[in-house]
């Protein structure tokens, strides 16, 4: 059958289930859907059972069927980690958590560059001992220069004097 100028998605055609394929559940529709809405009625049986409207009813519902294989095969995941849940009761405040090798070398670091300044501050370290040779030195080439300016000034206005004389 031609489709004029223009092909279709290489991906296919658009799929809609019919009202008798969701009623059979031979639907192609994610299953996820299906248990957000098993979910929805679930939180609903609850919240009418503590309001005393569900007494009399039976609670077969709550005895989940597995579809397939699933009710069979029990597994174990080993590389699945199951979340701990701690209550506030059960927490040991006293209990110290290991840091992790980078975290332990990260404090170390902080604190070596701390004790560091705190000798670079009192002049304890070879690079502070070179700046304060270099800080000396400049003092004396500016005092040195000061004079100089000082005594040249004092010469100008001394041939200034003599020249009105």
């Amino acid at each position: 059958m031609g489709r004029g100028k223009f092909k279709g998605k290489p991906t296919g055609q658009r799929h809609f289930s019919t009202p008798e394929e969701l009623l059979a559940g031979t639907s192609r529709r994610p299953r996820t859907f299906k248990r957000v809405s098993e979910e929805a009625e679930h939180e609903e049986e609850e919240s009418g059972e503590e309001s005393g409207e569900g007494y009399g009813e039976e609670s077969d519902d709550q005895t989940e069927k597995r579809k397939g294989t699933q009710g069979i095969i029990q597994y174990e995941n080993p590389n699945m980690v199951k979340p701990k849940n701690l209550k506030a009761r059960d927490i040991d405040l006293e209990k110290t958590t290991e840091l992790s090798r980078r975290e332990r070398e990260e404090i170390e670091k902080q604190k070596a560059h701390e004790r560091y300044m705190k000798l670079q501050e009192q002049g304890k370290t070879e690079q502070a001992r070179k700046d304060l040779e270099r800080l000396t030195l400049i003092r004396q080439q500016r005092a040195e220069a000061a004079k100089k300016r000082d005594e040249e000034k004092a010469a100008k206005e001394q041939k200034k004097a003599e020249a009105r004389k």
